[in-house]
């Protein structure tokens, strides 16, 4: 060892005499816990009292929450994991609701003082500084507002980069770990997440930058994203699962407008596959919490995409993340500032993602009311998207009513029902809302993307999306109104955008063309049986047109006409809109028309296989 690292190196037992009955100690976080000094320390608890012990989650054993010590540890924990969870909700320990990226405030403010620092550390370079490795986290900040920094040398600890090292000289001992650093291996994805991820992926574009977290979901989403180019990453953490869009090229930093070419964390978890990768490899730069979680330096980061996990949701957007009824589970974490950040970023995406059922499907996670005693961690007011395995909402800027009617949309179908009437009995759904809803065609969806960057998303139309039709319909010009109904239309009526949202996708088929919420463009068609036929007709706001809308609107009431078996759609143009004759006549299908009194007849011949005239 460096002359200048020799005489600080002492016993685990040795190194904890430093801490003292009544200091605050830090507890190293994530992979990166301690557990030699762990130990060590809980082995002194004969010879100290009221020692207070501060952590995120640590995947490490946690002795000090054993009953019997309560006289010596009291454990504080800003995020709770399984180790000292039941410690918690026992009254044993304590939780402390904070913002991720806010609680190095409260060490370097004095709120929450530190003095005694305990960490893992790679062992020192030859300039004498030792990287905190796999967890800076908020790690960096306890140490360097401490007045004891206690290092456990972990020999396989990988050597990050970036704003992540302290020098020997700001380390008052060490000692050798007698355990191998932690890994963790996460489960691989279910079925659910892999739907929920490809509704996900639907919505990333390419050159996009992502937080994403560790579990089954975050691997699914990863994993979708196989044909997205150029993607970030600006995150709190991540996994193994990260490491094959790595080494594929997909994520490369290239188009990140803050730290471009890298990828930016605060700590793994993972296998020694991934601490091997990360080793010494400065395409990854790890920085505390206060920086990388900062929501004002999320913002910066145009396309960021946020992705984030909840327990509950209630029909207004309420998140509950940290607990379950009375009882607490996790922490707040980054949720939140990520959130945020996002929501605050150049064409951002904060999505929260959630299994519509829990429980093996006995209940859902989608409720009319939350639990009683359930913490909200993210406000009705932060939340953007929603994701489940039926789909995603989109709740910003929306009125209860139409929240409730997107959030009942993407619940399990199993309880799709009682939420409606619930929703109704609580007065966010009018009680003369249709009660019989039919299956959302989710196949039917796509989007597209002009050359100036816009994605428009093509779907099948929703009950929500009532008051987005009205201000579409009362945007269209004059002659946009004429050439749509062949004449001036008097004002419609609430009811009558309602029937015209309220479509069973059978007999009458409806599709939006949607940017941000808002409808630019509606095609619907109207099926008569007796012929095997349906009438068409297509209105594109008058500002958006020329995007390739109409073509789109009118390619996907081609493919749903196929599936619903129609052979053909028919409609009827004034010969005064050529543009909606082009569009028409260029469909890529056969078709017939005739003209009498200044009106065209199309008929377009959409079947697959064609029988002989």
């Amino acid at each position: 060892m460096m002359p200048l690292l020799t005489h600080k190196v002492v016993t685990p037992e040795e190194a904890v005499s430093y801490v003292r009955s009544g200091d605050r100690v830090y507890i190293g976080s994530n992979c990166g816990s301690p557990d030699t000094l762990i130990e060590a320390l809980v082995a002194r608890a004969d010879r100290l009292r009221a020692v207070e012990i501060v952590s995120i989650l640590t995947f490490g054993p946690a002795p000090y929450v054993k009953p019997g010590l309560e006289e010596s540890f009291r454990f504080a924990g800003f995020f709770l994991a399984e180790n000292v969870r039941g410690a918690v909700n026992e009254g044993r320990a304590d939780y402390i609701p904070c913002f991720l990226s806010e609680i190095p405030f409260l060490f370097s403010s004095g709120q929450c003082p530190v003095d005694v620092a305990m960490v893992s550390v790679a062992p020192p370079d030859e300039h004498g500084f030792c990287s905190l490795g796999v967890s800076v986290d908020i790690g960096m900040s306890a140490c360097r507002n401490a007045r004891i920094v206690i290092a456990e040398i972990q020999p396989e600890m990988p050597r990050t980069l970036g704003d992540s090292c302290l020098h020997v000289s700001e380390i008052t001992a060490f000692c050798e770990a007698k355990y191998p650093i932690n890994e963790h291996v996460p489960e691989p994805p279910d079925e659910v997440s892999k739907a929920m991820a490809r509704h996900i992926a639907a919505i990333v574009r390419d050159g996009a930058c992502l937080q994403t977290g560790i579990g089954k979901l975050p691997g699914a989403v990863l994993d979708a994203l196989h044909d997205k180019n150029d993607l970030g990453v600006h995150t709190e953490t991540f996994s193994d699962a990260l490491l094959p869009l790595v080494r594929a090229g997909n994520v490369n930093g290239r188009k990140k407008t803050l730290f471009p070419g890298k990828v930016v964390s605060t700590f793994v978890m993972g296998t020694k596959e991934l601490y091997e990768e990360i080793d010494n490899n400065p395409f990854y730069e790890f920085r505390p919490t206060e920086q990388v979680n900062d929501p004002w330096v999320i913002a910066q980061i145009d396309d960021m995409v946020s992705i984030n996990s909840a327990i509950e949701i209630d029909l207004t957007g309420q998140i509950v993340a940290d607990s379950v009824g009375t009882r607490f589970y996790s922490g707040i974490g980054g949720q939140v500032d990520f959130i945020r950040g996002a929501g605050r970023s150049k064409r951002g995406r904060p999505i929260i993602a959630l299994p519509s059922t829990a429980l093996g499907g006995k209940s859902s996670r989608i409720v009319s009311s939350l639990k009683p005693c359930s913490g909200v961690v993210t406000s009705r007011g932060d939340v953007h998207y929603v994701a489940t395995e039926y789909g995603i909402a989109y709740l910003r800027g929306r009125p209860v009513r139409e929240r409730a009617l997107e959030l009942i949309r993407i619940a399990h179908p199993d309880f799709r029902d009682q939420l409606l009437e619930e929703a109704k009995d609580r007065g966010l759904i009018p009680k003369t809302h249709p009660t019989v809803r039919f299956p959302y065609p989710t196949q039917w969806m796509s989007t597209i993307e002009p050359e100036d960057g816009t994605v428009f998303n093509i779907r099948p139309i929703r009950p929500s999306d009532e008051d987005a039709l009205k201000h579409h319909f009362y945007s269209l010009s004059a002659e946009a109104v004429y050439q749509r109904f062949h004449g001036t239309i008097p004002a419609l009526s609430n009811a009558t955008f309602s029937e015209l949202c309220n479509v069973d996708h059978k007999s009458h088929v409806a599709f939006v063309c949607s940017e941000q919420g808002n409808i630019v463009g509606t095609a619907r068609f109207f099926v008569d049986p007796a012929r095997n036929t349906a009438e068409m007709a297509i209105a594109v706001l008058d500002d958006w047109q020329g995007k390739g809308i109409g073509k789109a609107l009118l390619a996907a009431m081609i493919d749903a006409a196929r599936d619903l078996h129609i052979w053909y759609l028919e409609g009827f143009v004034l010969q005064s809109n050529p543009r909606m004759l082009k569009l028409l006549h260029g469909s890529g299908v056969p078709f017939k028309e005739c003209t009498e009194d200044g009106t065209v007849h199309i008929q377009l011949d959409v079947r697959e296989t064609r029988e002989p005239e």
